[in-house]
């Protein structure tokens, strides 16, 4: 790792905001090099000013500390270990867990951890692909199952997945069969959604933001875009909208090989924003 995310070098101990990086993409099925991201939203996070003028917070007075990157191997059931077990030390301190990836199979596990501290746990999946596969290429844990796998640890009440426009016939068909909640992108009032998400929901949330559910004029740089997708004020929008409940995040699927940077910056300011908004909201 070559930096620190910007303004993130408190001590772990002092420290309410944990971040860490998620350097893989071996189980990546169509654009190679979201193993690059964590390092890559890093350099990008140094472009922008402390204060945050759209919150009225400066981020030099939100204590943060920027763990580094998970040590991961070919054998996901131990990289997923290792996940779990960094993400248990940092919820078991009270303080709040931000991944960044990488793909999305990061965080079936990291919700294995959660769902310790919080049993009443609830998951806002953000993006463009249902990922509803039991597994694909032979790979139970592949980024194609990221919903399959936190689906089977929290059932149909407890997940809900927002801008959804790419899926398998099978999977369509799984999914309302399971009772799954998705809304497909085109929505005519986002916040009616985000209401009748909230109406479901009680307790602590768990915001999992795919960089794929933006559409790809605004985020270039990700492994499978899709386009007609949510723009960056929307997803801004429903950070704010579900902020009240967040224990925790993470942003992933940016590919720095297929950007001109503009990707890792976008996914760094969302960062910076979820940030400032938890931070307002706690104290």
């Amino acid at each position: 790792m070559s930096k620190f995310f910007a303004d993130a070098e408190e001590s772990f101990e002092e420290s309410n905001f944990i971040i860490y990086g998620y350097p893989y993409d071996g189980t990546a099925c169509f654009r190679k090099g979201t193993a690059e991201a964590p390092d890559a939203i890093r350099e990008q996070s140094f472009n922008f000013e402390t204060n945050l003028m759209e919150l009225g917070i400066d981020l030099v007075d939100v204590p943060a500390n920027d763990w580094g990157n998970i040590e991961l191997g070919s054998n996901q059931e131990e990289n997923n270990a290792r996940i779990k077990s960094l993400v248990s030390e940092i919820i078991s301190k009270n303080k709040f867990p931000i991944g960044l990836g990488g793909e999305h199979s990061l965080t079936p596990p990291v919700i294995e951890a959660m769902v310790e501290k919080y049993p009443n746990l609830n998951v806002l999946i953000m993006d463009a692909h249902l990922d509803f596969r039991d597994g694909y290429e032979g790979n139970h844990w592949s980024h194609a199952s990221t919903t399959r796998r936190i689906f089977d640890l929290l059932g149909p009440n407890n997940i809900w997945l927002l801008g959804v426009r790419s899926a398998s016939s099978t999977e369509v068909s799984e999914a309302r069969a399971s009772k799954l909640n998705y809304t497909e992108s085109g929505w005519v009032d986002l916040r009616e959604h985000l209401a009748d998400m909230l109406d479901l929901f009680q307790g602590p949330l768990y915001l999992s933001l795919d960089m794929d559910v933006i559409d790809p004029a605004f985020a270039p740089g990700i492994g499978t875009p899709e386009p007609f997708g949510m723009t960056p004020y929307e997803v801004v929008q429903t950070i704010n909208f579900v902020s009240d409940n967040l224990v925790g995040f993470d942003c992933v699927e940016v590919c720095p090989p297929f950007d001109n940077g503009n990707t890792s910056a976008l996914a760094a300011r969302l960062t910076r924003h979820l940030m400032g908004i938890v931070h307002r909201i706690k104290n």
